[in-house]
C-alpha cells in the first residue's frame, strides 16, 4: 500500500511539473516571438511552441560553444545582434541563420567552414546533425532570435557585457 501511496504521488508530481511548463511557454509575449524572416525587413511571428522545441533543439546541438549567445571557440564572434547584422552575408534573420547552418562560412563570407562549424552539411561528421531537419534549423534560428528580442543588453556577451 505504501508503494502505491508512493506511486500515485510520484505520478501526480510530474503530471503537475508538465502542466506547469507547458503553460508557461504560453506568456512568450508576441512581440518577442516576432523576428527578421530574411534581409528585406520581412518579419514573422514564430509560435510559442516554434520557441520551445527551438530552446530544446539549440540546447541539444549549440549549447555546447554557444550557452548564452556567448562564443565559445571564438569570443569574438556572437550570436549577439551585432555580430549577426555585420556578418557576410548578415546572420540577423532566420534565413540567414538557416542558410548558416546549412552551410557555414568564416566571418567574412569568404571560406567555407563545415569541418569546423556543425551543419547539415558536415553531418557525416557533427552526428547530432544527422536528424536535424530544416524545421529544426528554423526553430532554432527562431529561438535564437527571440533570445535577442528578449535580452539585447545580455545574449551574446559572455561574461563581459556592457
Amino acid at each position: 500500500m505504501k508503494r502505491f501511496i508512493l506511486l500515485i504521488t510520484a505520478t501526480l508530481f510530474f503530471a503537475f511539473h508538465i502542466a506547469v511548463g507547458s503553460s508557461a511557454a504560453l506568456d512568450l509575449s508576441k512581440e518577442l516571438r516576432t523576428v527578421p524572416s530574411n534581409e528585406a525587413g520581412d518579419t514573422v511571428v514564430m509560435s510559442n511552441k516554434e520557441i520551445v522545441k527551438g530552446l530544446r533543439l539549440f540546447n541539444t546541438v549549440c549549447s555546447q560553444c554557444h550557452k548564452g549567445g556567448y562564443t565559445k571557440t571564438d569570443p569574438n564572434v556572437t550570436l549577439g545582434a551585432e555580430d549577426l547584422a555585420f556578418a557576410t552575408p548578415p546572420r540577423d534573420n532566420l534565413d540567414g541563420i538557416i542558410d548558416y547552418m546549412n552551410n557555414p562560412t568564416t566571418y567574412d563570407g569568404e571560406i567555407e567552414i563545415p569541418e569546423f562549424h556543425p551543419s547539415t552539411k558536415s553531418a557525416d561528421v557533427f552526428v547530432y546533425m544527422r536528424n536535424v531537419s530544416q524545421d529544426d534549423l528554423r526553430n532554432m534560428a527562431g529561438y535564437i532570435l527571440y533570445e535577442i528580442n528578449q535580452r539585447p543588453d545580455t545574449w551574446g556577451c559572455g561574461k563581459v557585457c556592457n
